[in-house]
C-alpha cells in the first residue's frame, strides 16, 4: 500500500498515512494532532519493489 505524506496548514505538523488507492480517493484527511481538515499533500519520493533485477 502507498504511503502519503501530509502537512497540516493549521498546526504545521507533518504526518504520513498508509492507505489503499481507493481510501486515498474517498477519505477525508484529518490532522492527527489538531483534527483540522486543512491538510496539504507533500511531494515525496517512492520506491518500487520488483521481482526482476535490472
Amino acid at each position: 500500500m502507498p504511503t502519503y505524506e501530509y502537512k497540516c496548514e493549521k498546526c504545521k505538523k507533518k504526518f504520513d498515512l498508509t492507505m489503499t488507492i481507493r481510501e486515498y480517493e474517498t477519505k477525508r484527511i484529518r490532522c492527527p494532532k489538531c483534527k483540522s481538515t486543512r491538510v496539504k499533500q507533500q511531494i515525496s519520493s517512492f520506491q518500487a519493489v520488483t521481482s526482476k533485477k535490472s
